[in-house]
């Protein structure tokens, strides 16, 4: 029988570059490779799981859409860090109405360990009861309260993450995430919707309850589509607003609407 006719026979259940993805995949989750290191070239990699240099870059291609590794011309292909710039501009989404970006500052309202609700285990598939982090958390703009997060986390994703370490990390908290605990979000899930200020949400930005604000409830997820966070923002709209360049995150050759 030709390999032709045992291939028809036996299909393989994913395309060849597709099961080469899901290995890179499972040696980033292992941490073979940290955040910020160099990937094994293409022809070292074809070596190794035994396919075509083609195969291989056709895999990490994918890896470079989804933002979970990038090429450094002449240098290699690393593993994503979330710097300031990479938060700024692929994760955060509010500015200016004058269009203008700037890196916000932060002030921590409240820490507190509770158990999962119904909302929060069903956004980060765990058990409904299960320990979790509720953060409160105001991000400002130019000194101004702009945006008031609620941030619940998994508790046995972030074992050891206390108030203090959370208050006093050096970089963005998606950068916490991947230094501390080995976590890269690599990529979120958000529905906006239209509501009215709570009294908790206007005491953080300094505005009237019930005034008109934009609610971003998010779901960031790690590798293998698992979620290992949930974001409710309420953000103040006087001055600022949601913008998405949704063709910067589209995969190469996409064609536009």
């Amino acid at each position: 029988m030709t390999s032709r006719n045992r291939d028809a026979r036996h299909p393989r259940p994913n395309p060849l570059y597709k099961e080469v993805k899901n290995r890179l995949m499972r040696s980033l989750v292992a941490g073979e490779w940290k955040a910020g290191q160099a990937i094994p070239s293409e022809l070292l990699l074809s070596g190794r799981y035994g396919v075509s240099v083609g195969t291989v870059r056709r895999a990490v291609d994918e890896l470079v859409a989804e933002k979970i590794v990038l090429r450094r011309q002449g240098s290699g292909t690393f593993v994503t860090t979330h710097t300031e710039d990479h938060q700024l501009y692929y994760f955060f989404h509010i500015v200016g109405k004058n269009d203008g970006k700037e890196p916000p500052s932060h002030e921590l309202l409240s820490f507190l360990r509770e158990k999962a609700d119904r909302e929060t285990a069903l956004r980060l598939r765990v058990g409904r009861g299960e320990r979790v982090y509720r953060i409160h958390n105001v991000l400002k703009l130019a000194g101004s309260p702009v945006i008031f997060d609620e941030i619940t986390l998994p508790a046995a994703s972030f074992p050891d993450l206390t108030k203090t370490l959370f208050a006093a990390r050096a970089g963005t908290i998606y950068g916490m995430y991947q230094a501390r605990y080995g976590i890269n979000v690599v990529r979120i899930s958000e529905r906006l919707s239209a509501a009215r200020a709570s009294a908790q949400q206007a005491a953080g930005l300094k505005i009237r309850e019930g005034e008109p604000a934009l609610i971003i409830k998010r779901v960031a997820y790690t590798y293998h589509d698992t979620p290992v966070e949930y974001r409710v923002s309420c953000v103040n709209t006087r001055q600022h607003e949601y913008l998405s360049d949704l063709w910067k995150n589209a995969p190469p050759g996409a064609a536009a609407p």
